[in-house]
């Protein structure tokens, strides 16, 4: 049973929606160093590595790994790190650090229809009015003419952002769908997937790297340790102290916390169509879970 949320959580969620803001500012700054599969790699090694060992250290046993197991553990790693962050890597090489964090805005409009089809979790009116507007957003975001000829390789950059976003949102309908599993224990295992897939990958596109510097090297390990294993943590004490529905809030700080770093740290322009952008997905995202908050309002105030 989940209780009032403390300080302590608030605190969390916070803390959560600054570190997870801030990944994209941080891609940003490796990638002035190493290509997007090496900070992939990267990211998904190091922090493979940094959740194993907490798993280790919390000892989680692990899971029986029958082939039904090990078959929805490949495909969650597979479209929850290696290709994400990959696509997030590759994409922001040609946009703003800020268009990538509003669009893991729409990460949650993604889920409720693939929820709806491939889940157990129906599509009512408010919800489907709430994706409906979020799209919309979505759609601004991106602006008119976006695969016009002569558009370039920035289209396809935030393409491959909202991409990112609908492969996080698959890998959370099979999350729900999979065998239940420790929530440490799938992060771990789910990350060592991903290292699997992106090692070979990277030695044979771009070659084993190299110290690039302090400051692209220290974003690398910026993305395998606080993200990841810190994030984790903090994201699973949560929602075990204050729940699911409590967890949400994060959704509503990332995109805010992307923009704002991304514009005082890099310096990076934000046109008005991403504000627009962010209160249409904002808005959406309020409608589709107005019942969740109005049930965490009335919990904060018991």
């Amino acid at each position: 049973m989940t209780r009032r949320p403390t300080p302590a959580n608030w605190l969390s969620i916070l803390l959560l929606g600054v570190i997870w803001g801030g990944t994209f500012a941080v891609v940003r700054v490796a990638l002035d160093g190493y290509g997007p599969v090496t900070v992939a790699c990267a990211r998904t090694t190091l922090g493979a590595a940094a959740m194993l060992a907490l798993m280790r250290a919390m000892r989680r046993p692990l899971p029986r790994l029958d082939r039904r197991t090990m078959g929805y553990l490949a495909a969650i790693g597979g479209l929850s790190t290696a290709l994400p962050f990959l696509l997030l890597a590759w994409g922001q090489q040609y946009v703003p650090s800020a268009f990538a964090g509003i669009s893991m805005a729409a990460l949650p409009l993604f889920v409720l229809p693939l929820a709806a089809v491939f889940s157990d979790e129906p599509l009512h009116w408010r919800s489907a009015t709430g994706v409906g507007v979020g799209f919309a957003g979505a759609l601004v975001l991106i602006g008119p003419g976006v695969l016009a000829p002569g558009a370039g390789l920035s289209a396809w950059g935030q393409l491959a952002c909202l991409a990112a976003a609908l492969s996080y949102a698959v890998a959370s309908i099979l999350t729900r769908r999979c065998p239940p599993i420790d929530g440490i224990v799938l992060t771990a295992l789910s990350l060592g997937v991903g290292a699997a897939i992106l090692l070979p990958a990277m030695l044979v596109i771009e070659g084993v790297p190299g110290w690039a510097g302090p400051r692209a090297g220290l974003a690398v390990l910026f993305l395998g340790l606080l993200p990841t294993a810190l994030a984790a943590l903090l994201r699973v004490t949560v929602i075990r102290s204050a729940g699911s529905v409590f967890m949400t809030l994060v959704n509503y700080q990332v995109p805010v916390w992307s923009m704002a770093i991304g514009a005082l740290a890099l310096n990076e322009a934000l046109p008005w169509r991403f504000f627009a952008a962010l209160v249409l997905i904002l808005t959406g995202l309020g409608i589709s879970q107005g019942r969740n908050l109005r049930a965490l309002a009335r919990r904060a105030q018991a």
